[in-house]
């Protein structure tokens, strides 16, 4: 390969969450190891490899320069977006016009609930359930109703498009979250599957929000549709949310952005989001998005996705030799692994609490499921270097999911 995703990286004491933000009793982040384990990252959707250096170069170019002033984003903001969604998604007719900054994803989630409903209306979602958006649209006083995905005979989660239809004509919805790919569930829709989640949007007049962030990431086998592109109906309803910061790790520059082609929706939606004044580009973060996007870019998300694979592969391998009771669906996007460790927990007389405490004890700082609303869930990140994948297994394998 091109790039590096082989070293490991030392995070410690360069404003990383994922390293630095550990509890002392496991409330709100994993606990700290014991003594003798270092810690390894698999909780914080963020990735543990370099950033493609075009990227630090852009900003590197642009921090030559002393002023950083007002500014207007520059056209090339716009061209690069336009060129990748072009290219990787085959998306056509993308204007600069369609497409509007956000500071985050969750931050155009709330914009568009405030634009086309009020407080204590109800919005439906799928669970499991991405929890920045439970805490997000809880905060703002909004009605969480969710429609629970469901696994197939194969072991693949499904959506239930009656369920959907029946709880959002029961509770008078008309705003819907749809997460394409889902996260923490790893599905990337196929296209029939968007359609019919598009036609029960329609039958009931929905505005709907599409969280695509995890887009670009990707498995082996598996393609991304954006939720705009399965008919006409589809693209003058939804308000798409994008950002390179999942793609690139960019998330503390701050930076995403929405694509919304009706002009209504995107009148409305730019309106709420204008309010507070604080919904505002960073320069640098313009610049690092311009960087991500160049052509080095392409071929280093692609080479991330092969690796991703691997891991993904190595991991649901693993699982399936070494922990028999934990069962999870094999991602298709994503590089989340969501376990279900419901069986295992009832075999062995354990609670959910005491896996995740064992875990984190031997430095796998995994994440609490629960908040996903999945009562013996743990999600994992496995955007690792494979050998760091590797030991975390195999920890866990040795002090966790052992018979005693």
């Amino acid at each position: 390969m091109k790039y590096d995703f082989t070293t490991i990286m030392d995070r410690h004491g360069m404003d990383a969450i994922a390293v630095d933000g550990l509890s002392e009793d496991g409330q709100g982040s994993p606990a700290k190891p014991k003594e003798g384990f270092d810690i390894i990252p698999m909780w914080v959707a963020d990735m543990n490899f370099a950033t493609v250096p075009t990227v630090q170069e852009a900003i590197a170019e642009r921090v030559k320069h002393p002023a950083f002033g007002y500014f207007d984003p520059r056209e090339e903001y716009f061209q690069e977006i336009i060129d990748w969604q072009t290219k990787r998604n085959g998306v056509e007719g993308l204007t600069a016009e369609a497409i509007g900054y956000e500071n985050g994803v969750l931050g155009g989630v709330l914009s568009t609930l405030q634009a086309f409903a009020s407080p204590g209306d109800a919005v439906l979602l799928h669970s499991p359930t991405y929890i920045g958006f439970t805490g997000s649209i809880g905060n703002y006083g909004y009605k969480m109703v969710h429609s629970p995905l469901k696994k197939d005979a194969e072991g693949i989660w499904r959506m239930d498009y009656e369920d959907m239809d029946a709880k959002i004509k029961e509770h008078h919805i008309h705003v819907a979250v749809f997460c394409n790919p889902h996260n923490p569930c790893g599905r990337v829709w196929e296209r029939w599957e968007i359609e019919k989640a598009m036609e029960v949007y329609k039958a009931n007049d929905c505005v709907v929000i599409s969280d695509e962030i995890w887009s670009d990431l990707i498995l082996e086998g598996y393609h991304h549709t954006p939720a705009q592109s399965v008919s006409e109906d589809a693209r003058n309803r939804t308000v798409a949310m994008y950002a390179p910061s999942k793609t690139f790790n960019l998330a503390g520059l701050v930076g995403s952005y929405h694509i919304i082609y009706n002009s209504y929706l995107r009148d409305r939606v730019m309106a709420a989001s204008s309010k507070s004044h604080y919904n505002a580009m960073n320069v640098l973060s313009m610049y690092a998005l311009i960087g991500a996007y160049k052509p080095e870019g392409y071929e280093w998300v692609d080479e991330l996705c092969r690796v991703l694979s691997g891991n993904v592969s190595y991991a649901c391998d693993f699982i399936k030799e070494h922990f028999p009771g934990v069962a999870l669906s094999r991602p298709q996007g994503t590089y989340m692994l969501f376990l279900d460790c419901e069986e295992w927990c009832k075999t062995h007389e354990k609670t959910i609490d005491e896996v995740l405490k064992a875990g984190w004890d031997v430095g796998v700082a995994w994440q609490d499921g629960r908040p996903f609303f999945a009562p013996y869930g743990i999600r994992v990140n496995l955007a690792l270097p494979l050998s760091r994948v590797q030991e975390a297994f195999e920890r866990l394998k040795k002090y966790v999911f052992v018979d005693k």
